[in-house]
């Protein structure tokens, strides 16, 4: 039985490097490989998307996450439909608005973020369904167009921090990525998901992903892995944790100067435990298992794991991770 782990690859290395963890994942019979896009910073995420598919037969794969802005949805579109017919109906696509590591470098402005990503899962329902479908959208359009390869079935995620994009992914999604969330927050988070799903009588996935640090390795990683999330965050989860906009100001340069590992110096040691599962190995195991069960959640993707920065470690933590969930399986 597939049990409701996913992993997150982040493509800073080699595609073959990456490849490797994902074929392990499946072999551990996780449920899902999600495959950053993040623009120049990272490989291609369709290649390495295709590449993950050949080597695999089951687990299923997809952007985790991409965004309206870098390629025009068209695009996007036409990639996924290609990913999914190559994998045997295995593809979905995660679905944001993108953040400034990705769409910093390449000097695009994100405008009307919220706008944009509904303008863009409106067209792909219609592209992937077949329908001939016209948008206006602020920084994209499609004209009498159509997709003759796609599928209906094809998942949509979304992905956000803001009230108002979890909103439009209880709306119209199919289920919804919350990724790094303030811990207090994660129960609203799910509620309010749930509500907007049901009044829409469809079936909804809801993903958490938040790293399980257990050594100070892990809280070095963590730091990092802030650094580009919280200048991104909203106000009020800034404020939460005394988060200001010197600080805010502060992450962008530095990310700007070296990317994250010249950031996490900033990333205060306090505000971690904020957003991660943190402590020893059973502690955290225990509190993975019990806030999924008491919120329903449905899936854990264990994130950002990338082999450039050791692909054995990277390995280790599929292993752990894999082990929690076998272990909560167990008679």
């Amino acid at each position: 039985m597939t049990i409701p782990l996913g992993i997150g690859l982040m493509p800073h290395g080699p595609v073959a490097d990456l490849v490797d963890l994902a074929t392990l994942a499946e072999e551990l019979d996780c449920r899902r490989c999600w495959v950053y896009d993040e623009g120049l910073a990272t490989r291609d995420v369709y290649v390495t998307l295709a590449s993950v598919v050949l080597a695999t037969s089951t687990i299923r794969v997809g952007t985790g996450i991409t965004n309206p802005y870098s390629r025009h949805p068209g695009t996007t579109a036409s990639a996924i439909a290609t990913i999914d017919e190559l994998s045997g109906n295995r593809a979905f696509i995660g679905l944001g608005a993108g953040g400034g590591m990705t769409l910093g470098p390449m000097g695009i402005e994100r405008r009307r973020p919220v706008a944009e990503v509904e303008s863009m899962v409106q067209a792909l329902r219609g592209l992937f369904t077949g329908d001939t479908v016209d948008a206006n959208a602020e920084t994209f359009g499609f004209r009498r167009a159509r997709l003759d390869y796609g599928r209906a079935g094809i998942e949509i995620f979304l992905a956000g921090r803001g009230p108002r994009m979890t909103d439009l992914g209880g709306r119209l999604a199919d289920g919804f990525l919350l990724s790094w969330v303030h811990r207090e927050l994660l129960d609203g988070h799910v509620a309010s998901l749930r509500s907007a799903a049901e009044t829409h009588d469809r079936h909804f996935t809801i993903v958490w992903s938040t790293m399980l640090v257990t050594s100070d390795a892990d809280l070095q990683t963590a730091r990092e892995s802030l650094s580009f999330r919280l200048p991104d965050s909203p106000d009020s989860v800034k404020a939460m944790i005394g988060m200001t906009e010197r600080d805010t100001v502060a992450l962008r340069e530095a990310l700007r100067q070296g990317g994250p590992p010249a950031a996490a110096h900033l990333v205060r040691e306090d505000w971690v435990p904020h957003f991660v599962l943190m402590g020893s190995p059973d502690g955290v195991a225990s509190e993975l298992l019990e806030t999924m069960a008491r919120c329903g959640i449905d899936e854990f993707q264990l994130p950002a794991l990338s082999a450039d920065a050791g692909a054995e470690a990277a390995a280790a933590n599929i292993r752990r991770a894999a082990g929690i969930f076998r272990s909560e399986a167990a008679p």
